[in-house]
């Protein structure tokens, strides 16, 4: 298992665009990966669960993944949050 915080830069933080991204790529990845915001820990392939975190821009978040791509999901996804979203 394999655990990383990351602080959310871009200016409408984890909500509806940028989210959609954030589980797509989440999703192309076989490891178990979720998302921890102060004691509240949700799977990071679920919309809902994502949104119902409420991130916004300043916030901190856990990104944990475990599984055989655990790295790589990790990476992926920390890379994903500070390009701000950007394909």
């Amino acid at each position: 298992m394999v655990k990383k915080d990351v602080t959310i830069t871009n200016n409408i933080g984890l909500h509806a665009r940028p989210a959609t991204f954030f589980i797509q790529k989440a999703n192309t990845y076989s490891s178990s990966v979720w998302v921890e915001k102060e004691e509240r820990r949700v799977n990071a392939k679920s919309l809902l669960g994502v949104l119902s975190l409420g991130i916004a821009k300043g916030m901190t978040i856990t990104i944990i993944a475990d599984g055989n791509d655990e790295v790589a999901a990790i990476d992926g996804l920390i890379e994903l949050i500070q390009t701000g979203f950007a394909d």
